[in-house]
């Protein structure tokens, strides 16, 4: 017996669950009659929402209640991430390429931010580009003056990244004079990531590195991640965006991080 394609989402559709998931995203976790009043739809629209949500990867239910799936445990889908902030992560992305200069060896992280970074670094050539994203990677691939280091590995769909051992080990064997990553949260000024094979692979990078920037949006600093991978104050520039509250600023500032506002 045929089975009928499943429709595409209409328009109206898709704002309304990006709308569901920032809204769990904000606070890690609510109740789903809650939710049902905020969105201002009927609670079987909502529960079909979290149904195709959940089914990507997005949002946890139990009991009554939703979580975001990278509130604690999980990173959600690097597809997604392309989708969020992207003014923001434009403006995070040039500021960062203000700091490259020709010639230099530089490690990307799997932040998608990265990937608006790396459209910008032809401009900067020549450089060695070292990552372990597949969106960095296919953004830098053919350009002429880039030389383009894969780090390989386990290959994670979530992330669309290599990680494990052996990506450990290459990243360990390298030395460069950058290294730009971001992080899922950022909490009294320590950076906080929810998988712990990527943080070990965030302070590989780290150690690695001669000169290290960190680039956060406004929303790093009202998320909560399970594992810490630096405190601020061990990068040598921290890029926040406008919308960075002001107290947030002053709480890196006062544990000695150097902050530039982007702009």
């Amino acid at each position: 017996m045929a089975t009928t394609p499943s429709r595409r989402p209409s328009a109206r559709q898709q704002d309304r669950r990006r709308r569901i998931t920032e809204l769990i995203m904000a606070e890690g976790s609510l109740r789903i009659e809650d939710l049902v009043t905020t969105v201002g739809t009927s609670a079987m629209t909502v529960y079909r929402d979290l149904a195709d949500l959940e089914s990507q990867g997005l949002v946890h239910r139990n009991r009554g209640y939703v979580s975001a799936a990278s509130s604690l445990l999980y990173e959600a889908a690097s597809e997604y991430r392309m989708q969020q902030n992207e003014a923001e992560k434009r403006q995070l992305a040039r500021a960062a390429a203000e700091l490259v200069e020709p010639g230099q060896a530089l490690m990307l992280d799997d932040s998608t931010t990265g990937v608006h970074l790396a459209r910008l670094l032809p401009e900067r050539v020549p450089l060695t580009v070292v990552t372990n994203h597949r969106g960095v990677f296919g953004e830098l691939a053919g350009h002429q003056g880039v030389h383009l280091i894969c780090v390989g590995g386990d290959y994670l769909p979530w992330a669309d990244a290599f990680a494990g051992g052996m990506a450990l080990d290459a990243l360990r064997g390298m030395r460069v004079d950058l290294a730009v990553m971001s992080v899922s949260a950022v909490t009294e000024g320590v950076c906080f990531y929810p998988q712990q094979e990527m943080v070990q692979l965030k302070k590989a990078m780290l150690a690695s590195a001669s000169r290290r920037v960190l680039y956060v949006d406004h929303t790093k600093f009202h998320r909560r991640a399970l594992h810490a991978v630096a405190p601020a104050e061990e990068f040598d520039i921290v890029i926040v965006d406008e919308q960075t509250p002001p107290s947030e600023i002053e709480v890196l500032r006062r544990r000695g991080a150097t902050v530039r506002q982007a702009g």
